[in-house]
């Protein structure tokens, strides 16, 4: 063989016994095949998956039966029937006797008691709650009276038609004691037509008390104003600030003697005795 030859096979060799190698084994995985592992489980079918989704807490189908149920309870009120049901009742009137037991005992103890809109019996009956105390033409119009003489503001309309059985033919019964104001948000507030404080206004004041712009005057610079043109009609109209008065302390007097003279006839004198 040719030394050259010989040669480069014997540096091969030093070099491949220089250089270190890194053994790998197998990890054995415990409990089973890995093939059994790595098999992904069944998927249960589509009709199957959307009943277990729809018995799980708190998801979709159980708030559409709550739903359901919210707005026929609030639609036998606005009709007039107000009297309360039992859940299996009003599943039976909504059409939704084939709701499970858990969506039954979560309307029961959770869903319908914590419901704003909701009100329960004592006896476990449930009725609708309006947003106002009003049933009749008569209540409402005293409560808008009552808003009124104590500066309550307006009644959201909306709130009306809630809270008013066939509030709509109410509303047009006292069109002429009800002031509408539509707000920006396009809600419209019902005000008490106090028609005993319309009076006329001459048009030349009127004009006069728009051309006053008060935004962002205090009282301080009205008066100034008022001062400046001659006017002095807010004399004695304005607050008194009272300044607490401070209470008298009352001084010590030092003791003394004091004689007794209740006790004048009772004493003697012993100055002739020796």
């Amino acid at each position: 063989m040719d030394p050259a030859l010989l040669k480069e096979r014997e540096s091969f060799k030093r070099k491949a016994f220089a250089t270190p190698v890194v053994e790998t084994k197998k990890r054995k995985e415990d409990g089973g095949n890995s093939e059994e592992r790595r098999r992904p489980e069944p998927r249960p079918p589509p009709q199957q998956l959307f009943r277990s989704h729809a018995s799980a807490p708190g998801s979709a189908f159980k708030f559409g039966v709550l739903t359901k149920i919210v707005k026929h309870l609030k639609q036998k009120f606005q009709d007039g029937e107000d009297s309360p049901l039992s859940i299996e009742d009003i599943l039976d009137e909504t059409n939704q006797l084939d709701a499970d037991n858990k969506t039954r005992m979560w309307l029961m103890s959770e869903a319908l008691p914590n419901n704003p809109k909701i009100e329960m019996t004592p006896e476990g009956t449930f009725m609708f709650r309006p947003p106002l105390k009003c049933r009749d033409k008569r209540s409402f119009l005293r409560l808008l009276r009552l808003h009124d003489m104590k500066g309550l503001g307006g009644i959201l309309r909306d709130d009306v038609l809630e809270s008013v059985p066939r509030a709509e033919k109410v509303l047009k019964l006292l069109e002429q004691d009800i002031i509408t104001i539509t707000r920006q948000d396009k809600k419209k507030v019902l005000f008490y037509n106090d028609r005993g404080a319309n009076f006329q206004v001459d048009e030349e004041f009127q004009k006069q008390w728009r051309l006053v712009a008060v935004e962002g005057i205090d009282d301080a610079k009205v008066e100034e104003y008022l001062d400046k043109v001659g006017i002095r009609s807010m004399e004695g109209q304005a607050a008194k600030k009272l300044t607490p008065k401070k209470k008298a302390t009352r001084k010590k007097l030092p003791g003394r003697i004091k004689d007794n003279e209740h006790l004048q006839d009772v004493l003697q004198s012993y100055e002739g005795l020796k």
